[in-house]
């Protein structure tokens, strides 16, 4: 279509991108930052900057959470169900509407290949649409305590929800939070990531013309010490729902335990993909390659751990790494096979992992290099790397290295696969590839993670709960078990 040819082709040519927000979304309108600073935003496909935004403080979000907590109590938590519903079903449709422009610069902001930005674009929709349809199924319930009594529940929204968007999934992640948040009758401050963002602003303006009261949803951009920091310990806050590392996390839990602040947090993933001899081969050389290279590897639940028993390893690896040396590189917006990481602080990490595992003496069968848009020679890119490690605890096994890099571990029978799948810090999901499916639920039993795919990796959608257990997190998102996140329970016991 000409004009996605035309906002690709304006992308891609280094100007300015027109039309992008550069101040904080507070109480229903665009603002500059109290300090007047600003920042820029990185194209990780050139390495370049494209675009400027608020760089925000304390003040800032003292600002926003005023305007949300006004907003709770004067309109949105007594506004009908269905009324919500209506405006989160009209934030779905607008957010189709508009899907090509909010793919391009989900594409810049993040680097991701912009067929994969269509697709976060699309699952947003699908969020708020999901959402829109619970509105008016949140109920409470009743109590048998005698007939003297009427003991019963109500489903109240918790307040005021903080919501600390990562830089992977920006679009994504917003709204699998923003969209139950509303849902249940809460009013939301939001601080994307400062590597990405665009479209929790772009998401923002949305709910604004979907008709949403000023001051339901705001958003603060900045770092996370300036911005996301103030954020979490903030005593107007009830509720924070946390994405990113274990480090940050745990600092984000210890700022709410000051205000005894509900939390949930969706932390880092080391997640095993078993493999066995019984299973569809064409179908798990398919799933593992989409498990590990979608968004570069830069993925919480990314299948990171290949764990293959022993009676397929040789052939099924070499199937692997011919697959891989065939994935095409470039920027976002040609859409490749494989885009850049997100900043050259991550590049560095991965780039670290790989170098040390070389002193190991550990063999990488493919990639391993730092390299560029073969177009350009610009950008932050990774060749997509596949490396075996015979020690369980070796650090490529144990830590997240959130790149495009596979870890292979061989397994000598199910039972051995799945010890090895469990030894781990991490706990968020895990896949399982094999033709006999009454062992793959008893497997899926054993396994201790958050969700398990079953012959089809990142299987589901907003419709599963999804989160972790260990180092991975606690809390549910997506489902109705995410909707449930944003309220607390009242109960009424009444003599009659």
């Amino acid at each position: 279509m000409k004009n996605q040819k035309d906002l690709i082709d304006r992308a891609l040519s280094g100007d300015p991108f027109p039309g992008l927000p550069q101040g904080h979304f507070i109480d229903g309108t665009f603002c500059a930052a109290a300090a007047g600073r600003s920042m820029e935003s990185l194209d990780p496909g050139r390495a370049e900057a494209f675009a400027a935004f608020a760089r925000g403080d304390a003040a800032d979000v003292d600002a926003a959470v005023a305007s949300a907590r006004q907003a709770f109590e004067t309109q949105w938590r007594d506004m009908p169900a269905a009324e919500r519903g209506r405006l989160l079903q009209r934030v779905a449709e607008l957010i189709r509407e508009n899907a090509e422009r909010l793919a391009v610069v989900e594409c810049l902001d993040s680097g991701k290949p912009i067929g994969e930005a269509r697709g976060d674009i699309q699952g947003a929709a699908r969020a708020f649409e999901y959402y829109a349809g619970a509105c008016d199924k949140l109920q409470g319930d009743t109590f048998p305590i005698g007939p003297a009594y009427l003991g019963y529940s109500l489903q109240e929204p918790v307040g005021v929800a903080a919501q600390i968007i990562p830089w992977n999934f920006p679009i994504s992640t917003a709204a699998r939070g923003i969209a139950p948040a509303l849902a249940a009758g809460c009013t939301v401050v939001a601080k994307p990531a400062e590597q990405t963002p665009f479209t929790a602003l772009l998401l923002a303006e949305i709910l604004k013309e979907a008709g949403l009261p000023d001051g339901v949803c705001n958003v603060v951009t900045g770092t996370g010490a300036e911005a996301g920091a103030p954020l979490a310990a903030h005593d107007g806050i009830d509720h924070i729902t946390f994405t990113g590392s274990v480090a940050s996390g745990t600092a984000v839990m210890k700022a709410a335990a000051e205000n005894v602040t509900r939390v949930v947090l969706e932390l880092g993933g080391k997640s095993p993909v078993i493999v066995l001899g019984d299973c569809d081969r064409e179908a798990a050389l398919d799933g593992v390659m989409g498990a590990i290279f979608e968004n570069a590897g830069q993925i919480c639940s990314a299948g990171s751990r290949l764990i293959v028993e022993r009676s397929l390893h040789d052939g099924f690896v070499e199937a692997l790494c011919r697959r891989t040396e065939k994935l095409t590189l470039g920027h976002g917006l040609r859409d490749p096979q494989l885009g850049p990481v997100n900043s050259a602080e991550q590049l560095a990490r991965i780039a670290g992992f790989i170098e040390r595992a070389r002193e190991r003496g550990i063999e990488v069968a493919t990639g391993g290099a730092e390299t560029t848009d073969p177009e350009t020679g610009k950008g932050w890119f990774f060749q997509p790397t596949i490396a075996a490690a015979d020690s369980p605890n070796d650090e490529l096994v144990q830590e997240e290295i959130f790149g495009p890099v596979l870890t292979v571990q061989i397994a000598e029978d199910p039972e051995h696969a799945l010890t090895l799948a469990n030894n781990s810090q991490y706990a968020l999901v895990a896949g399982v590839y094999t033709g006999n499916f009454a062992h793959a639920h008893r497997m899926a039993q054993r396994l201790d993670a958050g969700q398990i795919y079953i012959n089809e990796y990142f299987a589901g959608g907003i419709e599963v709960p999804f989160g972790g257990n260990k180092k991975s997190g606690f809390g549910r998102e997506k489902g109705l078990e995410g909707l449930l996140s944003y309220c607390r329970t009242k109960a009424v016991a009444a003599r009659i």
